[in-house]
């Protein structure tokens, strides 16, 4: 625990003016980012006696070890830079809302020659025009497909369109009218563009219009005695009102407004958004936030608009923003949405009508999904805590393991050996920050070499991380095999990190090996254990722990000891430990099998310098086997369309020196197929065939 003074700048020394800080704990990783009107005003509330800080303020001080910031021209700059920092940084005191699932979206990809419409989760994309969010996926299926017979739409992925576009016959969807099937050419690129135009106004809210369209249409048939045109007109109207009626009209002078409602505690607090698009509920989502600094619900909701609007731009952001409370000051959040959208967003509260009647039931979801939360995590972190602790009682450790990282070696038979690196924080999976490993030091089986070599490689990484960041001080050393490495003076920590009024940032960022573990957990028993503490020791590292876990008996072995810990059946530490063991074996195994199936399928032409696959393609095509081609001349090989003399004496000396492929073997009746040589060594999985062999021939995957 860090003593604040250590670390307090000069108040002279902080300039009073907009600017956006960082607190940085002992490694140099950013802990909290934050902005203020005036630096230097806001700076000192954090330097005052801790007795009077707020329970969570007064765990961050004591945390960070040094306190820096960047000066900048204006609130909304500050408000601006904040939302990076806090998005690439992802400081563990900021307050971040989590969704609380990844929502779906309807999403038409304008930026195809032929557009699509799908549904769409994650990160969105350029040129691609998002409707939503959906509470679930079926709602948006159920929506297209009662729009498709109004709009016929692509909907097949790549690879179905171009199977069609290839066979000259469209897909399903194309005979029964609803899709325009432009893959075999019925509409052409313009009119199917128009077509997926329409759509995307119709869910933007433009129903109206396309309605009354399509009843004077209607119209004109009947009074033209085109009756069946009529009853088909008729058809596509009430398909479009149902759509809409899944949409209930909420305010009546069809207002497009988002309406963010919170609700919280003293530990956490719930958000909950209605996105209302032409007087509609067009998408809802919610999120979820321990609040880890003391905050208003002004600041809450601050929050919630950076995130909301961080990456929208356009019509993504509505005119008009409803909110339970505003942000103080709310001039610079006002200016940013405004800014976003490219022209006036109104943020306010809502007082009276139709709109505080929807305030109160977005409010009421919002309570619901924070009594929900909290009853569905009560437990669960109840649970993680106690492992924690179990484990450090059961290792003797100081305090509990918060940073767990487990390695797991995986091979098959000695060949493709690869190792794992997973880390759990607080008892979750910090999936951001594995890692997997190629073992290069030698070749063949040896578990013991693998592991000593991986522990080596990764802390000698963390070495250099605090070599390079100066995190030692200079009569610290270490280094294998009695190297030893000084640290440079470290530049200090505190001041304007500004030059010539523009903002830099020259470390800070999250970094592969930066941050050590409190405790090592390696699959496997006392060897295992025994080469990954013999690795901390040559690189002069003693403030780790280290511990193995068996499979045979699930054991918890310890450096040094003869005897395995052994912790109940019923014990949470014990579960934790093999959750993060199972998943280490996961990962490693998963690229293993990654590495072999890429090495089975390489074939002898990948060996020849230069050979593309265009080229391989046409060589296999024109000779029908790679046995074909092994024995051709030059000159035929040179037969073969953009394969020149040169190209066709390097392929034929490949070949000859490539070993032919072992014969395919029926495995029923024994007999072995001669007939054609496959053109890779691998099945059509890329696994090897082992069927009919006996077990101990078979490759065991470790």
């Amino acid at each position: 625990m860090a003593d604040p003074s250590s670390y307090r700048p000069r108040p002279g020394d902080i300039p009073d003016c907009p600017g956006v800080y960082r607190f940085r704990d002992e490694h140099r990783r950013v802990i909290y980012v934050g902005k203020a009107k005036s630096l230097r005003q806001r700076l000192a509330n954090y330097f005052q006696d801790l007795a009077n800080l707020h329970p969570r303020t007064r765990t961050m001080v004591t945390t960070a070890a040094s306190v820096e910031w960047t000066v900048v021209s204006t609130e909304v700059e500050a408000l601006q830079l904040e939302y990076s920092w806090i998005k690439e940084y992802d400081p563990r005191f900021n307050v971040k809302y989590r969704d609380d699932k990844s929502y779906p979206y309807l999403a038409v990809t304008m930026n195809e020659e032929f557009p699509r419409v799908q549904v769409m989760r994650g990160h969105k994309k350029k040129g691609v025009r998002y409707f939503g969010p959906y509470a679930h996926a079926w709602a948006i299926r159920d929506t297209v497909d009662l729009l498709l017979r109004v709009f016929p739409v692509r909907t097949c992925s790549a690879g179905v369109f171009r199977n069609a576009a290839r066979t000259g016959r469209p897909c399903l969807l194309g005979y029964i009218g609803k899709c325009s099937a432009p893959c075999v050419g019925r509409v052409t690129p313009e009119d199917h563009r128009e077509l997926a135009e329409e759509f995307s106004d119709f869910m933007a809210g433009r129903t109206g219009t396309y309605l009354r369209r399509l009843e004077n249409r209607m119209t004109e048939a009947a009074e033209e005695m085109e009756y069946e045109r009529a009853a088909r007109l008729r058809d596509d109207i009430e398909a479009l009102k149902k759509a809409m009626e899944k949409n209930a009209v909420v305010l009546t002078d069809a207002t497009d407004a988002d309406l963010v409602a919170v609700a919280e505690d003293e530990l956490e607090a719930a958000v909950q958004i209605f996105h209302v698009r032409g007087g509609r509920v067009r998408g809802q989502r919610g999120w979820v936030t321990d609040k880890v600094e003391d905050v208003t619900t002004g600041a809450l909701v601050e929050h919630a608009l950076q995130q909301l609007y961080g990456e929208e731009s356009g019509d993504a952001v509505p005119k008009e923003v409803l909110v339970p409370a505003l942000p103080e000051p709310v001039e610079p959040v006002q200016e940013w949405l405004a800014g976003r959208r490219g022209a006036n967003v109104s943020l306010r509260i809502p007082q009276r009508g139709d709109k505080k009647a929807l305030m109160e039931t977005v409010q009421r979801n919002a309570q619901q999904a924070l009594v929900l939360h909290k009853t569905k995590r009560a437990s669960d972190l109840t649970t993680r805590s106690r492992a924690l602790e179990e484990i450090a009682e059961a290792l003797d450790l100081d305090s509990a393991p918060l940073r767990i990282e487990c390695y797991d070696i995986s091979h098959l038979q000695g060949d493709d050996v690869v190792a794992s690196m997973v880390v759990f924080e607080d008892g979750l999976q910090r999936k951001s920050e594995y890692r997997r490993f190629q073992i290069k030091g030698f070749a063949g089986q040896d578990d013991v070499r693998s592991m000593h070599e991986v522990i080596s490689r990764r802390f000698r990484r963390y070495l250099a991380e605090k070599e390079r960041t100066g995190e030692w001080a200079e009569d610290e050393q270490a280094g294998a095999g009695g190297e030893a490495a000084l640290a440079e003076n470290a530049p200090p920590l505190t001041g304007a990190d500004v030059i010539d009024g523009a903002l830099k940032d020259d470390d800070g960022r999250p970094r592969k090996f930066a941050y050590p573990p409190q405790l090592v957990v390696v699959d496997g028993g006392r060897p295992q254990v025994a080469a990954a503490r013999r690795a901390l020791d040559e690189l002069g590292i003693d403030d780790i722990a280290v511990c193995g876990l068996a499979k045979r008996l699930e054991e918890v072995w310890v450096p040094g000891e003869d005897d395995p810990v052994v912790l109940p059946r019923t014990s949470e530490g014990l579960y934790l430990l093999q959750r993060v063991r199972d998943e280490a074996h996961r990962f490693a195994i998963t690229y293993q099998r990654t590495r072999r199936a890429k090495r089975l399928r390489t074939g002898p032409l990948d060996d020849v310098p230069g050979l593309g696959e265009t080229r391989k393609q046409a060589l296999i095509k024109h000779f029908g086997s790679v046995k074909r081609l092994r024995a051709a001349t030059v000159t035929q090989i040179q037969e073969v369309p953009g394969i020149g003399r040169k190209t066709a004496e390097t392929i034929a000396a490949a070949l000859a020196r490539a070993a032919p492929a072992a014969p395919a073997v029926n495995t029923a009746t024994g007999e072995i197929i001669e007939d054609e040589e496959p053109v890779t060594t691998g099945g059509s999985s890329g696994e090897p065939v082992t069927a009919g062999l006996p077990d101990e021939r078979r490759g065991q995957e470790t």
